[in-house]
């Protein structure tokens, strides 16, 4: 029989191409919705017809029940959160009921329902915030600095002391920055990519952004999702940091977006105090050595290639949205 997986935020953009790469793996993919007057499958548009979706919600724990008790699946991603660094200043108490209890939730439905289900947490580099060493890796102690890190803490502990206490096959794994051309637009990378081809059709003139000297340790999705099953797979859980190992500068991110398209960023690039953060994070730099000697996984996307790849991408949707 074919090997059954439940995915929460199945239509974000890790979602999407967790759910593509399990496909490829010959699973049966299964996709917790949140029932809204307004759904948008866009990302999982191209895969619908293949993956199943059931209405189920992080912040009600009897529709996980139900969701597990239906499906009984082998392996459960945890991919839903509030993941939006920004709005969890603006939404605190949301962000900590889904991103951190939800967690909760969930783990607490696979232990009455079927406590030999595989969990993977989606952790963040977000929680090491202002960083006790550099690179950070497994062991590196943490230090959030937006109630977004707060609230990943809170759901990365809880699945280590699920694990100890009921024996559970619970897996987190601490991924930096990893973004596609599927990000969401409120994120800077998009942002970025997006305005850059919208300026070079002539439909944006400017682009503004906050710290311009932020650095990041940044990826492609469809490598780290590649990461995530690989830790399902594992004899034992553990908790591996994801990460390239390689820094850049929201300024290097710029420059390659817009030398894209031929374009100089100096031109059109304004900083803005609305887009800097409360409390910046320091240097986050990831060291996935233990994920490369006991998972065997390597980024194969270069940083480069990433913004390229979003870059060009834009331009294409650009063009067919606006007929030009």
């Amino acid at each position: 029989m074919k090997k059954r997986a439940l995915i929460t935020g199945i239509t974000g953009q890790d979602g999407s191409y967790l759910a593509e790469f399990l496909l490829q793996k010959d699973y049966e993919v299964f996709g917790i919705v949140r029932r809204t007057s307004t759904l948008n499958f866009e990302r999982i548009r191209h895969i619908q017809d293949q993956i199943n979706l059931i209405s189920g919600d992080m912040l009600d724990q009897t529709s996980m029940i139900r969701a597990l008790s239906d499906i009984r699946p082998q392996e459960v991603y945890n991919l839903a959160a509030q993941s939006f660094v920004q709005t969890s200043w603006m939404q605190p108490v949301f962000t900590g009921d889904v991103t951190a209890l939800g967690v909760t939730r969930l783990l607490d439905a696979i232990r009455t329902v079927d406590p030999t289900i595989r969990f993977y947490q989606a952790s963040s580099s977000e929680m090491f915030g202002k960083v006790q060493e550099v690179p950070q890796r497994e062991s590196t102690p943490f230090y959030p600095r937006s109630p977004y890190g707060v609230a990943k803490v809170y759901g990365h502990w809880i699945t280590i002391n699920y694990r100890e206490s009921y024996n559970l096959h619970g897996t987190s794994g601490i991924l930096f920055n990893h973004e596609s051309p599927r990000r969401g637009l409120e994120f800077v990378t998009r942002k970025v990519t997006h305005q850059a081809a919208k300026i070079k059709l002539g439909l944006a003139h400017e682009l503004r952004v906050g710290n311009l000297d932020a650095q990041r340790d940044w990826g492609f999705a469809g490598d780290y999702v590649q990461a995530m099953w690989l830790m399902l797979q594992q004899d034992e859980p553990d908790d591996f940091v994801i990460s390239t190992g390689k820094t850049h500068s929201v300024e290097r991110l710029i420059d390659i977006a817009f030398s894209t398209v031929n374009l100089n960023w100096k031109d059109y690039t304004i900083q803005d105090e609305r887009f800097m953060r409360p409390a910046e994070v320091d240097l986050l730099i990831g060291d996935a050595t233990k994920a490369s000697q006991k998972l065997g996984w390597e980024p194969a996307v270069t940083f480069e290639q990433l913004v390229q790849m979003m870059v060009e991408s834009d331009l294409q949707l650009l063009k067919a949205e606006h007929s030009l």
